[in-house]
């Protein structure tokens, strides 16, 4: 039996970060550790409900409904540079004389990989998107190099590998140092990364998504005499979208046999959206898993979180991607057989209907998603991840647990 350790975690104030991991947090106080949890303090509420103690610090990154980043890559990836010598020093004073047994961190929080390898202690990477394969670099190495000729791009690189050379970490570059942890969990199904075979297993294991009971979400009935049901959720951030919805009424309004949950998110006056068919409840937000656990299809942004809930629940979806990963997300899904993509521009009633017609009367599409759903709840989730967090612990720290 793993013994009580003082666990540190290190993230970034951003709900795509926080969320994939939360619930191995919370499985790991309530095994009996200590879990202290390094963020910015906008983001004590979520942290403090799963048991941890926020260790809080000061973050750069832009935060809030306005919130504005730059469009530029180079100035993209200086924000989360700066972000993360602003948070150094900080995370140097909060654990200087209150070293954890183990760093966990988040691809966002690689200072805390710089004072694991500085204090001795190990670390592992919670990862919430994709890892980086075998060959990685040299596969990337064309687009790092057209990066270094655009304006600021050869500076970022030799102020990030300065930082961390000034800071005791040598014989590596950034682009390894981040990407390419000693051990990592991806927090994700292996369907959805690339070039899957190439990943070491013996650095990073895939976990899947990991979810908890939820039992402080409200839960979501299934209306008697609802025959199918489709879910229409673009997330929390990109939500401002009052002709998609529109467009998702008249493609799916008064549909025979359906029964649709819109959720319109923060942005969106119900009023634009003029009258509502009797067959369609509108939400400003849902409990998304609750929902997807009772429903036959969804329209989804094809975030890595909705994605990989889609695929848990063994439901086909069509993908109107908005940015970041999502493209690449929606592509996948298409690959795997089990949906469609729809970019906003062609998002018309007629092709919304005829993609949800499709795949919900497909059997192929069926059987794929059966195998796939069985595949992704064998790979364990939040179980499993903190089952190879406390193995990392017994087997490179042993000395440091205490029984507390």
């Amino acid at each position: 039996m793993t013994r009580r350790a003082h666990i540190a975690m290190v993230s970034i104030p951003a709900p795509g970060h926080v969320n994939p991991g939360i619930e191995v947090i919370r499985e790991l106080v309530a095994r009996g550790h200590r879990v202290t949890y390094a963020n910015d303090p906008s983001f004590a509420e979520v942290i403090e409900a799963a048991g941890a103690e926020l260790v809080p610090y000061g973050s750069t990154l832009p935060m809030g409904d306005t919130a504005t980043w730059p469009e530029d890559t180079i100035a993209q990836l200086d924000v989360f540079l700066d972000d993360a010598i602003s948070m150094l020093p900080q995370l140097r004073d909060a654990y200087g004389d209150d070293r954890p047994d183990l760093f966990l961190y988040d691809i966002g929080g690689y200072s805390a990989r710089i004072l694991a390898e500085n204090w001795g202690i190990p670390a592992m990477q919670l990862s919430p998107t994709y890892v980086a394969w075998e060959g990685y670099k040299e596969d990337t190495a064309p687009m790092i190099e057209e990066l270094k000729k655009a304006p600021g791009g050869a500076e970022h690189y030799r102020r990030f590998d300065r930082w961390l050379a000034d800071n005791g970490i040598t014989g590596t570059d950034s682009q390894a140092f981040v990407g390419s942890p000693e051990r990592a969990l991806a927090l994700i199904p292996r369907v959805m990364q690339p070039n899957a075979d190439r990943v070491d297993p013996a650095r990073i294991t895939f976990t899947g998504p990991c979810f908890g009971e939820r039992s402080h979400q409200e839960a979501w009935k299934r209306p008697d005499g609802a025959g199918k049901v489709l879910l229409v959720s673009l997330g929390s951030a990109f939500t401002d979208l009052p002709d998609f919805y529109r467009s998702c009424l008249a493609a799916f309004g008064d549909l025979p046999g359906w029964h649709v949950v819109l959720q319109i998110g923060r942005f969106v006056d119900p009023a634009e959206l003029g009258e509502i068919p009797a067959n369609v409840e509108v939400h400003r937000w849902v409990s998304q898993l609750s929902i997807l656990e009772q429903a036959d299809a969804f329209v989804t942004h094809a975030g890595m979180g909705g994605t990989q809930e889609g695929l848990y629940c063994g439901v086909p979806m069509i993908a109107v991607p908005q940015a970041t990963d999502q493209f690449d997300n929606a592509d996948k899904i298409v690959e795997l057989g089990v949906g469609r993509r729809i970019d906003t521009a062609q998002a018309t009633p007629e092709a919304l209907r005829a993609a949800l017609l499709e795949l919900t009367s497909d059997p192929e599409v069926a059987l794929r998603l059966e195998k796939i759903r069985a595949e992704v709840r064998a790979e364990g989730g939040t179980t499993r991840a903190a089952d190879l967090i406390e193995e990392l612990l017994e087997t490179t720290a042993p000395s440091r647990t205490s029984d507390g």
